[in-house]
């Protein structure tokens, strides 16, 4: 699937397309070059998915761990930008996190690819030439 947001104002619209796109699959890895927008996309998936308590990107933490105030599901959003090695990422729990069944956001995901399951839903942020984004995942 493909969603084009031409500016910030089509954000909304688009995270709801991307919603309803979304299957059983749980790990999401959010890829695209800094900048792109991945926290951005993330924080409104987590609010539209009921999550009020979204700050931003867990890039010294690692991991947010969030719940969903409509359906009270676990939402973990992880950012691996500063990962040194797998060796770290497994000694926080990361494959635990993948397994547990909960929604799983990921960045920087390309920093744990020998850990992330076998249905890991790859979702591609480009910038294009405009400064719009294009969204491509399966």
């Amino acid at each position: 699937m493909e969603i084009r947001i031409e500016n910030l104002e089509q954000l909304p619209q688009a995270v709801t397309q991307f919603i309803e796109a979304m299957d059983d699959r749980t790990v999401y890895a959010f890829r695209g070059e800094m900048g792109a927008g991945k926290t951005t996309f993330i924080t409104e998936l987590c609010r539209q998915l009921g999550v009020d308590d979204v700050a931003n990107s867990p890039t010294f933490a690692i991991v947010n761990e969030y719940r969903s105030d409509t359906t009270a599901e676990l939402i973990y959003h992880f950012d691996f930008y500063r990962i040194e090695d797998l060796e770290e990422a497994i000694e926080i729990g990361t494959e635990d996190y993948f397994d547990s069944g909960a929604l799983c956001l990921l960045e920087w995901a390309e920093r744990v690819e020998d850990l992330l399951p076998g249905d890991t839903v790859d979702v591609f942020i480009t910038v294009n030439d405009d400064e719009s984004r294009t969204i491509k995942f399966d």
